[in-house]
């Protein structure tokens, strides 16, 4: 094995995976709306084109976050590969940069149990408020907290957060 500290890739059909990438350098390449709305648009896009279901996201100035479910896993690195690579020429585009490296690399990890899965679900949408881009889930519009909350409303979202509370990735 290559790299010790990175395991391998996982690649299960039918199952969900909590997803996280992260700029190179941890730079804030996305550090202003339109930036983040071009990530979130590629994203969306990679979603339709490799069927991928995208259950929650959130896009922050050096880092993304998602839970996605593949029906077939092997288009993981595909699905990945082509959010980086669009990405990093639209925004290389809006920047009017050529050839800059945006991403350094990405995590999966496959969601093991119900549980698992709504502990990631309240991480994504409490990531904003961790970073300290809002002081309430409700106030960044760059993740699915708003899909959620128009979907299933504000009871279904705090019974989520009260029954799988994320109180360990908050400090």
């Amino acid at each position: 094995m290559k790299y010790k500290n990175r395991p391998p890739h996982l690649f299960i059909d039918k199952c969900y995976y909590f997803l996280t990438a992260r700029t190179l350098g941890g730079k804030n390449f996305f550090n202003n709306n339109e930036k983040k709305m071009i990530l979130l648009n590629v994203i969306k896009c990679a979603a339709d084109k490799y069927d991928v279901k995208l259950v929650a996201w959130v896009v922050l100035d050096n880092h993304y976050h998602l839970i996605i479910k593949f029906i077939n896993s092997n288009k993981l690195i595909r699905f990945v590969t082509n959010i980086h690579v669009n990405s990093s020429r639209l925004l290389n585009k809006f920047d009017d940069t050529t050839g800059r490296k945006v991403w350094w690399n990405y995590w999966d990890r496959y969601i093991r149990d119900e549980r698992d899965f709504w502990i990631h679900f309240n991480y994504i949408h409490h990531n904003p408020v961790k970073h300290r881009y809002a002081r309430d889930s409700k106030d960044y519009q760059f993740s699915s907290y708003h899909y959620w909350l128009n979907k299933e409303g504000k009871e279904w979202l705090d019974s989520c957060f009260a029954e799988y509370p994320i109180v360990d990735y908050t400090s």
